[in-house]
């Protein structure tokens, strides 16, 4: 028998559009969600976790080439501060995502998209959270 989980959800968050990936419910594929305006970000999340089971968050952490903090990271943690207290019992996993939006444009390319819809900014920012979301179920073995 199959045990179903909670799903992850992954968050590339920016100033002003926040990229959203899910895993399916055994955690197995991680799939792009969507991408939303951040001033809408903590609603979206409010009435997606109504709908659908969500046992952890993880969102990208940006770093520099030195491992050090981004100048967007301050943000970052501001809105992680946020999602404890909006959603207290949810664990929040950091993921370092240097290299994120280079890869999801990489991916784009290597995967056929047209030039027009690469230069859609909101689908370089879920298919970057779709790289956190890999890259934290790879970390956990899944």
């Amino acid at each position: 028998m199959v045990k179903c989980m909670g799903r992850v959800l992954a968050i590339d968050y920016g100033l002003k559009r926040t990229g959203l990936a899910v895993t399916d419910s055994l955690r197995i594929i991680a799939t792009a969600l969507e991408t939303v305006p951040t001033k809408e970000l903590v609603i979206f999340l409010k009435n997606y976790l109504v709908k659908e089971q969500v046992d952890e968050f993880v969102v990208g952490m940006p770093k520099t080439l030195k491992n050090e903090d981004s100048e967007i990271a301050p943000a970052v943690r501001g809105f992680i501060e946020l999602l404890k207290v909006t959603f207290p019992e949810k664990p929040i996993h950091l993921v370092d995502e240097r290299f994120t939006s280079k890869m999801a444009m990489r991916a784009m390319i290597d995967g056929g998209m047209k030039k027009k819809d690469r230069r859609v900014k909101g689908n370089v920012d879920k298919i970057s959270a779709t790289i956190i979301l890999q890259s934290f179920m790879e970390q956990q073995g899944h």
